[in-house]
C-alpha cells in the first residue's frame, strides 16, 4: 500500500499538510498529528466519506486451490470408505456401552462391529485400489520439476526419427537402390 493509499488528499482545498490518515484494515479514521479528536464525527459525516463506507469490501480473497481435486471414482469411494467407519465406530462405541451395562445387545453389536471392522478394512483398501487403477489408466500427474516426463519425450521424438529414417532408406531400397532420391 503506497502513501497515496495511505493518505486522502483533502478535496475541499485546504492544505496539502492536513491530510487524514486512515487505520491500515479498517474503515475508521485513526487521530494523527494533524487531526484532533473533535473533527473525527465531523469527517463522518461528509458525503464523501458516506459512500466511501457504503462501498462493497470482500470478506475474502479466493485463492487456488493448493492440490487438485480427487477423480470421481476415487472421491466417491472415499465417501463410501468415511461412511462404513463411521457406522463401524459407532456400533464398536455402542457395543461397548451395552457390554458395560450388561445388556443383551451387547453380543449382536460386538458381532456388528467386527464384521463392520472388515467391511471397513475393505472400504479403505478399496479407496486405494481405486485412485492406483485411476493413476494407471489416465496417468500422473507429474510436478514440474519432474524429469521423467521430458525425458520420455526426448526417447520418442529419437524413436520417431529413427523409424522415419530407416522408412526412407526403406523407399529408396524399393525403388532399385541406385542411390537416387528423387523421381527421374
Amino acid at each position: 500500500m503506497g502513501t497515496a493509499e495511505r493518505r486522502k488528499a483533502p478535496e475541499d482545498g485546504g492544505a496539502a499538510g492536513s491530510t487524514a490518515r486512515e487505520a491500515p484494515d479498517s474503515d475508521i479514521p485513526a487521530a494523527g498529528p494533524d487531526v484532533s479528536a473533535r473533527e473525527l464525527p465531523a469527517r463522518a459525516d461528509r458525503p464523501e466519506e458516506r459512500e466511501e463506507q457504503s462501498t462493497y469490501r470482500p470478506l475474502w480473497t479466493e485463492e487456488p486451490a493448493r492440490r487438485r481435486r480427487l477423480p470421481d471414482p476415487v472421491r466417491t469411494a472415499a465417501v463410501r470408505a468415511v461412511l462404513v467407519v463411521a457406522v463401524t465406530l459407532i456400533s464398536a462405541m455402542v457395543a461397548f456401552l451395552c457390554t458395560m451395562a450388561g445388556s443383551w445387545l451387547a453380543f449382536p453389536m460386538v458381532i456388528g462391529s467386527v464384521a463392520g471392522t472388515v467391511v471397513a478394512t475393505w472400504g479403505v483398501l478399496d479407496v486405494w485400489v481405486t485412485r492406483q487403477v485411476w493413476n494407471q489408466r489416465h496417468g500422473v500427474v507429474s510436478v514440474p520439476s519432474s524429469t521423467a516426463r521430458a525425458v520420455r519425450r526426448e526417447r520418442r521424438r529419437a524413436r520417431r526419427q529413427a523409424r522415419s529414417a530407416e522408412r526412407a532408406q526403406e523407399r529408396i531400397r524399393r525403388r532399385g537402390g541406385t542411390g537416387q532420391l528423387s523421381h527421374p
